[in-house]
């Protein structure tokens, strides 16, 4: 099929997991130039090409299906897009899907799942801790960003799955979503990173590819409940997320940003 704009999934994994979003932007630049693929630019001083992620994903986590969308200036097929892609892609960044969507399209995130290995041990604490958030009718979470505030994550959680891997299946809004690390913290594996355990998104379920629905399983249709933090509790906030910094291993990789086809980041 040919078409001018395209959506694509892709999966960002191994060392490509520890560049920045606005490094994979450039990234996709390079490629597209060296595949001669006709985009299209934004306006303004410094043009890009219109590139549309549907959402951002965290450094350090592994995308297994990420959603991009590509315009370009003339038709081309889907095909032959997903191959050029692909054929200039660097290790660890790898195209799986691609179609042609209407011009008029937006790639809005309607739930996503995380997953994170674990270990048989800490299974049973985890799911009594899972059983007893998705019990409470609020979970309140303090953020110094955008705004510092006291959040009710609770409508956000759509559920909590513990096995193998814990699953955290999180409802995403224009208002916002929960933090995966917030709902990790929950079930008491706030230390999955210094354990060297390595999260992944595994699932973006977007609005215009879900067909019929149940109401009473939707993402919630109004802004969370918050309430501002006092000067006090914002010193207190930074003062521990400063620490928990501070305590984090270095992450050492000297060949971070190779690869065959050249630097990831100039």
């Amino acid at each position: 099929m040919t078409g001018e704009k395209f959506r694509l999934r892709f999966a960002k994994a191994g060392l490509l997991r520890l560049i920045s979003h606005h490094d994979l932007m450039r990234c996709i630049e390079r490629m597209l130039r060296r595949a001669a693929i006709p985009f299209k630019s934004t306006a303004g001083f410094r043009p890009s090409p219109r590139l549309v992620f549907a959402l951002s994903l965290p450094l350090g986590v592994v995308g297994r299906d990420e959603v991009v969308e590509l315009e370009l200036t003339e038709p081309r097929n889907a095909t032959d897009i997903l191959n050029a892609l692909n054929h200039q892609a660097p290790e660890g960044l790898t195209f799986t899907q691609v179609r042609v969507v209407p011009p008029t399209a937006t790639a809005r995130v309607r739930r996503v799942v995380y997953e994170l290995p674990l270990a048989a041990e800490r299974r049973a604490a985890a799911q009594r801790l899972a059983d007893q958030w998705l019990r409470e009718t609020a979970i309140w979470v303090e953020r110094l960003k955008p705004t510092a505030k006291r959040l009710n994550i609770r409508p956000y959680i759509r559920g909590i799955h513990v096995g193998a891997t814990v699953a955290l299946d999180l409802w995403v809004t224009q208002d916002g979503t929960a933090r995966a690390e917030e709902v990790l913290r929950l079930v008491g594996l706030d230390d999955w990173a210094e354990s060297g355990a390595i999260l992944e998104r595994t699932r973006v379920e977007l609005r215009d590819e879900v067909s019929a629905t149940d109401p009473t399983d939707a993402p919630p249709d109004r802004p969370p409940e918050s309430v501002p933090l006092t000067a006090a509790e914002i010193a207190a906030l930074t003062a521990r997320l400063k620490t928990a910094r501070d305590q984090q291993p270095a992450v050492v990789a000297s060949d971070w940003g190779a690869s065959p086809n050249g630097p990831v980041v100039e």
